[in-house]
């Protein structure tokens, strides 16, 4: 193994294990509860966050926003820049809290776990096509000429300039039945894996 690949596995290693533990002390209460009831995330409720998160309408769907991204400017391990959209598939993801809902008024309410911007945006997906799949343009994003809506302004409903570190934002949306790709189309996050399925029944 070369030197470079060492390092690549070494970064890659100590990252894993970073987003595990994170996720280990979520699950056991050290920090984000996920639930279906309206009012979870308690870690991201101090103050301006969590104002008036027990209103939002509908079937509420909790979404994290993670990566694998270090701390520490806007570099990340492995010397690759967080604003390059260059990030090796699988260092990034979404993972929502319920993968179907019923018909009707849903509200994703996404926190962004990770360390650098993130957004939710809602795509139909295809019969026969599975999450993953769409093809990725030179700029590093997927096309969302079909998108229904977005999250993506930090502490507040809508579109904005994405959802910062630490941060979360939501969008309410009348989804009809069927299957849609919940993705993050910043540059280079589709790629590196930030796709999840939501059926809505």
């Amino acid at each position: 193994m070369t030197k470079a690949a060492r390092g690549w596995t070494i970064a890659a290693l100590v990252a894993t294990v970073a987003l595990l533990a994170t996720s280990l002390a979520w699950a056991v209460g050290g920090g984000v509860t996920l639930s279906t009831q309206r009012g979870a995330w308690p870690m991201f409720r101090a103050g301006a966050p969590g104002e008036g998160l027990a209103d939002l309408p509908g079937t509420v769907v909790d979404v994290v926003a993670a990566d694998m991204a270090m701390m520490g400017g806007s570099g990340m391990m492995g010397g690759r820049s967080a604003d390059a959209g260059s990030w090796p598939s699988g260092w990034m993801s979404l993972t929502a809290h319920r993968a179907d809902v019923p018909a009707g008024t849903v509200t994703l309410r996404v926190v962004n776990g990770g360390s650098v911007d993130h957004e939710l945006v809602v795509l139909p997906l295809p019969d026969g096509q599975r999450v993953g799949q769409r093809d990725v343009g030179a700029d590093g994003t997927v096309d969302e000429s079909t998108s229904l809506g977005e999250a993506s302004a930090t502490n507040a409903e809508g579109e904005g300039e994405g959802i910062a570190p630490g941060a979360q934002g939501w969008v309410t949306l009348d989804l009809k039945p069927g299957r849609y790709e919940l993705v993050c189309n910043l540059p280079g996050h589709y790629a590196a894996g930030m796709e999840t399925l939501l059926v809505v029944r």
